[in-house]
C-alpha cells in the first residue's frame, strides 16, 4: 500500500474515532442520553469495507454502527445531531444512538437485536434481484452475534438461494461481556459458514487495506453470481461495550496488549516511519469533528409533538 492511500486509511479512521471520543465526552456531560456503544479500536473495519460499495449497495450495522454510518459517507454534522435529539439529525433525532439509518448514502440503519440485520440484508439482496438493481448487501455484527439462530437462517438462506450478500463479523474477543472461548467450543468462526458452503475467510481486522482487498474480491465475485462470503475481521474494543461498561471481565495486561495493535497505532508507526506529519493528520480531523459537533448542538431540538411520525405497526 502507497504512503498516500495509508494516509488517507489514517485520516478515516480518525474521523471516526474522534467522533466515537466526542461522542463519550458528550454522554458525560449529559447532551447524549441512553445506551452507546462505541467503535473505539475498531476503526480499520468500516474504512477499507465500505471502499467495496457502490451507491445502490445496501450496508446494515448493528447497535455500534456510528464507524459504520461514517464509513458509508454519512456528514457528521447530522450524524451528531442525530444523537443530540436535534430536529436536523439524519432522523430528525427520532432513532438516537443506536437506532439511526441514511438510506440516502447506503447506510440502512443499526439494529439492537443482535444480529438482526442479517436477515434485513438478505431481504435486500433478494429485492434487488426484482426491482432492477441488482444490489450488493452487507451486513456487520459481532462476534457473539453468531450464536443468534437468525444469523445462521439468513445465511443459510442467501446460500441456498445464491444471493449476493457478504457477511462480516467484528470478532473482538468478546460477546459483550463475556469471552468468546467461553461462548464456543470451535473458536474458527468461519468454519460455521463454511459449513453451509459458502466461502470463508478470516483476516487481520486492524488493517484497512487487507479488509479492503479481502472485502472488494468477494464483493466482485458476489456481483457475478458467485453467491454470498462470511469474513471474520479479528479485532478489539478499546472500551467497553457500552459506555458505563466498567469491564471488570478484562485485565489490565488484556488491554495494555490490545492498546499496541489497534489499527490507528500501527498506521501512525508505519507513516511516521516515512516522514508523514500524522500529528497534523489527527489535528486537521480533530477539528474537522469538533466543528460539526458544535454545529449540531446549535442546531433546534427535535419538537416532541412529532414524536410518533414515520411510526408503523
Amino acid at each position: 500500500m502507497t504512503t498516500d492511500r495509508l494516509a488517507a486509511d489514517l485520516r478515516a479512521m480518525w474521523r471516526i474515532r474522534a467522533f466515537e471520543e466526542k461522542i463519550q465526552a458528550l454522554h458525560k456531560n449529559g447532551d447524549v442520553r441512553g445506551s452507546v456503544h462505541l467503535c473505539i479500536g475498531q476503526e480499520a473495519g468500516p474504512v477499507g469495507a465500505c471502499d467495496a460499495l457502490g451507491e445502490p449497495d445496501a450496508l446494515f450495522a448493528t447497535y455500534r454502527g456510528h464507524g459504520w454510518a461514517i464509513g458509508r459517507g454519512t456528514p457528521l454534522r447530522p450524524l451528531f445531531a442525530e444523537l443530540l435529539g436535534r430536529a436536523t439529525g439524519v432522523n430528525g433525532g427520532r432513532g438516537g444512538s443506536a437506532h439511526f439509518s441514511a438510506p440516502e448514502y447506503g447506510f440502512y440503519g443499526e439494529n439492537s437485536i443482535v444480529g438482526g440485520g442479517a436477515s434485513h440484508a438478505v431481504g435486500a439482496a433478494l429485492a434487488g434481484k426484482y426491482d432492477g438493481t441488482d444490489r450488493l448487501a452487507m451486513t456487520v455484527f459481532g462476534d457473539g452475534a453468531m450464536n443468534q439462530g437468525a444469523v445462521h437462517e439468513a445465511m443459510n438462506f442467501a446460500a441456498v438461494f445464491g444471493l449476493p450478500v457478504l457477511f462480516l463479523c467484528e470478532n473482538n474477543r468478546y460477546s459483550e461481556l463475556t469471552p468468546i472461548r467461553d461462548m464456543v467450543r470451535n473458536e474458527q468462526l468461519t468454519d460455521r459458514a463454511t459449513a453451509l458452503g459458502m466461502p470463508a475467510t478470516r483476516i487481520d481486522g486492524n488493517d484497512p487495506a487487507v479488509v479492503r482487498e479481502t472485502v472488494a474480491d468477494l464483493a466482485e465475485a458476489a456481483r457475478e453470481g458467485g453467491g454470498p462470503a462470511f469474513v471474520e475481521l479479528t479485532t478489539q474494543r478499546l472500551v467497553g461495550h457500552y459506555i458505563g461498561d466498567v469491564q471488570q471481565y478484562r485485565t489490565k495486561e488484556d488491554l495494555e496488549a490490545d492498546a499496541l495493535v489497534e489499527p490507528i497505532v500501527v498506521a501512525t508507526k508505519k507513516l511516521a516511519e516515512s516522514g508523514v506529519d500524522t500529528d497534523a493528520i489527527e489535528r486537521e480531523v480533530r477539528e474537522e469533528v469538533e466543528t460539526a459537533a458544535r454545529q449540531a448542538l446549535a442546531d433546534p431540538a427535535a419538537d416532541v409533538s412529532k414524536v410518533k411520525e414515520h411510526l408503523y405497526a
